[in-house]
């Protein structure tokens, strides 16, 4: 192989490493770590499914700021809280933790398996 396949390979695989490597500040926690996390009223609830989505099946706390929308209203989010977001299956919410990281936030929560893991 030449140098240029070996270049493509190391590429390839270094965006794989980096999409499956936690970010720092980001977890991946269950529904029953979410519901724990209603009881505490510092802890902010995102939902970032579209208002059809959240419409049609949500839960208490979490309020509607759709994916598309977050980078509009993160200032309206407070850095110093915790940060719960959730999606219908994980990954538009993971995609909004690794966002929100990139804004400053230091405590951010995904839900694994989203909506979807829900009972």
């Amino acid at each position: 192989m030449g140098i240029m396949e070996w270049i493509l390979i190391i590429i390839i695989i270094m965006f794989f490493v980096n999409r499956l490597v936690p970010v720092k500040g980001i977890a991946n926690i269950s529904v029953r770590e979410a519901k724990d996390k209603f009881k505490d009223n510092r802890v902010q609830f995102i939902d970032v499914r579209t208002p059809v989505e959240y419409k049609s099946n949500h839960r208490t706390p979490f309020k509607n700021i759709p994916l598309s929308n977050l980078p509009a209203k993160v200032d309206k989010l407070d850095k110093e809280k915790e940060i719960v977001v959730i999606c219908q299956s994980g990954m538009r919410s993971a995609k909004a933790a690794k966002m929100l990281k990139k804004q400053g936030f230091q405590k951010i929560y995904n839900v694994k398996g989203g909506m979807n893991a829900w009972m």
